[in-house]
């Protein structure tokens, strides 16, 4: 029925799309803000790591400007002309094409370049635990007395497979019999125990012929991961004979390490590890995009970055050009610290902070998502038990928000002064950023849980599965992703947290990298934050920027990590 009376529907309206835009500005200005001061700050840190604006020869650009104000004159080293033909151009003219033309491509580009980086990284890691932790050879006797175990407990349940107590008994007792021995070497020597059990791994240590370290890798190293690359190449094509000619194509590579020892020089050991968790899962991942046949282009983009990188080198050389004297190079990474900046490294720090990771991983991961797949699956929800939940959620929601140095106190108190274990050691630093980062992990492990359509368990409860059925072959996998961005994120907040540290004893500067878990250790923040107070100013600018490009690089893959692991899961989803 019409009206003649005034409607401020409209007038309102457009108050309120006025009021939407303002607020919509705002928050672009903000962030814009927050982005482009932290993007500065970058910037100056890695103008003092890396300076390049040095280099030989440089020429003097005058740029013509306003009559008042004059000339301004540009150094530009001769190092950044030959890369910026080489190879900054070329990637940017990629980059553009990928964005405007070819999406899918872009997306292959940002994993093929990002694959290599972090399987260097995962190497890396490799090459310092075996240089600090166990040899070689310990790894080969672990691995096998490992199968041996795995062995025994699949036999069991071939042969007894309705005695589900008496494998989870074999589960816990027979790998820690096999490999640590009765009781542990550790344990007997406390107790000055006469006699133990030897254990599997330590006769293989006391054989008289062992094969060569990059059989010994070949064998425990490779091996795996070309069953693992066979499985998922059978799979992906639904063939069994392609995915195990893709397993034995995986270990003939890895086997040309003998050759390129003969041809190249390069040890047989580095080029075992290297191939194996750098270009086994490139290669793997190329395979799929070729037989997709989507975003192939994207592949052109490392090799002209590759290819850039290396003409440019040639070409500097080739015109008696020198680079920029970086405070962040090779040998700052494998040189230990030192009262001379220009001699001073990192690398003791560095080896602290894996093996720091690799404590906080074998602590967070399995607690924090056993925690949450209890308070999400298992849990009352009803009655006084589910009371008592609610406050347990409630109260890891608050242990989240705890300042670290609250942490570092808990550490120092229950660790060092009540476990007495061995102050400024990797596992108590490990333990006390664990436990920070924690609450974390529980809390975005449940909500990756929950998000998890109520639907599919239902349908694996109509299938006849039980909650643990259904648990560990829906739930789980769904909600995989997310658990795995949680945990990698709150990886990232560990690796950079300093005042906990400080708290339980971490050494500011160490000369040797920790030889065990028990040793005393450094971590890269704590030697960051000691480069901070240092009198010479190469130190608190060169030095430090140095360090503090590499803690951040780091982070970046670990995070990028986390990208791809979510945006994968999530396509397949």
């Amino acid at each position: 029925m019409a009206t003649d009376e005034p409607s401020w529907y409209g007038e309102d309206s457009q108050v309120s799309q006025v009021r939407g835009r303002l607020f919509e500005a705002v928050c672009l200005t903000a962030t814009s803000v927050g982005l482009v001061s932290v993007l500065v700050l970058l910037l100056y840190v890695a103008r003092d790591a890396f300076r390049p604006f040095t280099g030989d020869p440089s020429w003097a650009l005058t740029l013509p400007t306003f009559p008042v104000l004059g000339s301004i004159t540009l150094v530009i080293p001769g190092w950044q002309l030959v890369f910026f033909v080489t190879l900054l151009l070329p990637i940017t003219l990629l980059a553009v094409y990928y964005y405007r033309v070819d999406s899918p491509a872009g997306e292959v580009a940002y994993i093929t370049t990002g694959l290599p980086i972090v399987g260097l990284l995962l190497a890396g890691s490799l090459f310092v635990i075996f240089a600090e932790l166990f040899a070689v050879k310990a790894w080969f006797a672990s691995v096998l007395s490992l199968a041996a175990a795995g062995a025994v407990i699949y036999g069991h349940r071939r042969l007894r497979s309705e005695a589900p107590l008496e494998r989870l008994v074999l589960t816990v007792v027979v790998p820690i019999v096999f490999v640590l021995g009765v009781p542990p070497v550790s344990v007997a020597r406390l107790v000055g125990l006469p006699k133990r059990v030897v254990s599997l791994q330590e006769l293989i240590l006391k054989l008289p012929y062992l094969p060569l370290p990059s059989l010994q890798l070949l064998s425990t190293l490779t091996l795996p991961v070309a069953a693992v690359a066979g499985w998922f190449v059978g799979q992906r094509r639904d063939s069994r004979t392609d995915g195990i000619r893709a397993a034995a194509l995986v270990v003939a590579g890895g086997a040309l390490g003998l050759l390129v020892e003969a041809v190249t020089g390069v040890a047989a050991p580095t080029w075992v590890i290297i191939y194996t968790v750098t270009a086994v899962p490139v290669a793997v991942y190329v395979e799929g995009i070729y037989r997709r046949n989507e975003g192939v282009s994207g592949l052109a983009f490392p090799v002209v970055l590759v290819g850039g990188t290396l003409f440019g080198v040639l070409t500097m050389r080739v015109l008696g050009f020198s680079g920029p004297a970086s405070w962040l190079d090779w040998a700052y990474l494998t040189s230990a610290p030192n009262t001379t900046p220009e001699l001073a490294g990192i690398y003791p720090a560095l080896v602290g902070s894996v093996m720091i990771l690799i404590v906080i991983i074998a602590l967070t991961f399995p607690i924090g998502v056993g925690a949450a797949l209890y308070l999400e699956e298992y849990a009352p929800s009803s009655g006084l038990a589910g009371k008592f939940v609610t406050l347990i959620e409630i109260n890891i929601a608050n242990l989240a928000g705890v300042p670290s140095v609250v942490y570092g106190l808990l550490g120092l108190g229950l660790f060092i002064n009540r476990a007495h274990l061995p102050g400024g050691s990797v596992v108590v630093g490990g333990l006390t950023i664990g436990l920070l980062i924690l609450p974390i992990i529980i809390i975005s492990a449940q909500e990756a849980i929950d998000a998890v359509p109520d639907s599919l368990r239902q349908a694996s409860y109509g299938m006849g599965a039980t909650r643990w059925q259904t648990t560990r072959n829906v739930v789980l996998p769904e909600a995989l992703p997310g658990i795995m961005t949680g945990t990698i994120l709150g990886l990232g907040r560990a690796i950079g947290e300093t005042a906990p540290l400080l708290l339980v004893g971490v050494a500011a500067s160490v000369r040797l990298a920790p030889a065990g878990f028990f040793g005393k250790t450094g971590a890269m923040p704590r030697q960051i934050f000691a480069w901070a107070f240092e009198p010479k100013a190469d130190f608190r600018y060169g030095v430090l920027a140095a360090g503090v490009v590499t803690l951040i690089a780091v982070l970046l893959v670990m995070n990028a990590t986390a990208i791809i692991v979510r945006n994968k899961y999530q396509r397949d989803a």
